[in-house]
């Protein structure tokens, strides 16, 4: 049965449910309180496509590994000093899920929604063509000391294990791959399977698509309460006086990190933190990587788009605050000569410089499912660092999970009630 479906979020994840909930003949409704040449995690991400991304943020060495940089303004991850109740519940929930047995557990699920997004992407890619631009060209994580090229080569084998190609290099075999880019590393691990596109490109192409199908987007229209009778929701309220209330069959709250409170006042509980991130973007290097990067120790993402290469990187616990914290680029950009000694902090001097806020469960796993306590309303959030390479196949889950239709990959331990 058709229905009307009402999308809460205008990002990458809001855009591949409405994809797929028209290509099941559902009648869609995308409101988004940003405008049509908003900004945001969904633009200023590092564009990849990471099945190589399998463990969970919450993992064993992760709260020490906090504890040693959340002092310094400079560092990968950093918290922004405030009290808050949210931020201790959060701090907690994060440090019980920090164990190798999560890992072990989540791990093969993370692997088998990666690679199923992975194969939405070929499709598209297969449709739509040089307008989605998607470079199948791997991954390597470069690594600039002995220890950190050990690390990987642990999650290489870990990769191995449950399917995932993987393949440490020395130095020597890292240039083949980039014969044009001088690296001072101690060797890199390649994952053949990753992809990486453009972020700005994939966005326009999913709006002139979903607009193409019929889909309503409604921008600058955000949410500012519900009206619901028992246990179903009745209507949506908006903040515009033109629009008011809105009413459809399904609803579904998929606006990232501000989801948090948005379903706050229908007693729900989705416990997030904003995860600020920075991308830097520079263009007329004199040379550009083929293939995407992790600076690995620094935990910087390095990415081909076009005729300029992007950096982007570190975690900053904050509250919902887009402010560019200069100590936080500076961080990114002193690490970055370290693995390419001809990229200099003065080519960042005309640099784009861009935050967003990535919306971070406690263990690391998105919340993707309806809801216990009503019938009609859907969560799709919590996708941290990986929103766009899991927003294709949290669509197509989402459109079945409407649709009343067995869901394509499992759903295990992504229910929105799992902190109810």
């Amino acid at each position: 049965m058709n229905k009307h479906v009402l999308i809460v979020g205008g990002g990458i994840i809001g855009l591949c449910i409405a994809y797929y909930c028209s290509s099941k003949g559902h009648r869609v409704t995308l409101v988004e309180r940003g405008g049509p040449d908003r900004d945001g995690c969904s633009f200023v991400n590092a564009g990849m496509v990471v099945p190589s991304h399998f463990v969970p943020l919450a993992s064993p060495g992760m709260v020490q590994v906090g504890l040693r940089w959340m002092w310094n303004p400079e560092s990968p991850f950093y918290v922004k000093p405030r009290f808050s109740v949210d931020l201790l519940d959060w701090s907690w929930k994060f440090y019980r899920a920090a164990t190798q047995a999560h890992v072990d557990r989540t791990a093969p699920r993370l692997r088998d929604l990666h690679l199923a997004s992975r194969a939405c992407f070929k499709e598209w890619a297969g449709t739509w063509g040089s307008d989605l631009d998607l470079a199948e060209q791997g991954l390597l994580a470069l690594c600039n000391t002995e220890r950190g090229l050990e690390d990987e080569a642990r999650t290489a084998a870990l990769a191995e294990r449950l399917g995932i190609q993987a393949e440490v290099l020395t130095p020597t075999a890292t240039a083949e791959l980039e014969p044009s880019l001088r690296m001072a590393i101690a060797g890199s691990v390649y994952f053949p399977l990753d992809c990486h596109l453009t972020p700005s490109r994939l966005m326009a192409v999913l709006t002139r698509e979903v607009e193409r199908a019929g889909v309503q987007l409604s921008y600058g229209t955000g949410v500012s309460g519900w009206r619901s009778t028992g246990t179903r929701i009745d209507a949506v309220r908006t903040n515009r006086a033109d629009v008011g209330e809105l009413r459809a069959d399904e609803y579904v709250v998929c606006a990232g990190v501000w989801s948090t409170n948005i379903v706050r006042d229908l007693g729900l509980r989705i416990p997030m933190q904003a995860g600020k991130g920075y991308s830097l973007t520079l263009e007329r290097l004199p040379s550009l990587p083929r293939i995407c990067a992790i600076l690995s120790e620094a935990r910087v993402a390095v990415t081909p788009m076009g005729s300029g290469l992007r950096f982007g990187g570190t975690m900053e616990l904050t509250d919902i605050d887009e402010g560019i914290n200069p100590a936080r680029v500076r961080g990114i950009v002193k690490s970055v000569p370290r693995y390419y000694p001809d990229v200099t902090p003065v080519h960042f001097e005309q640099a784009t410089v861009r935050s967003g806020l990535r919306p971070c469960s406690p263990d690391g796993l998105p919340f993707i499912g309806r809801v216990s306590r009503y019938t009609n309303l859907s969560v799709a959030t919590g996708h941290a660092m990986v929103g766009v390479s899991l927003g294709p196949i949290t669509g197509k889950l989402m459109a079945e999970i409407l649709s009343d239709e067995p869901p394509s990959c499992s759903l295990e331990g992504l229910s929105p009630d799992r902190y109810a």
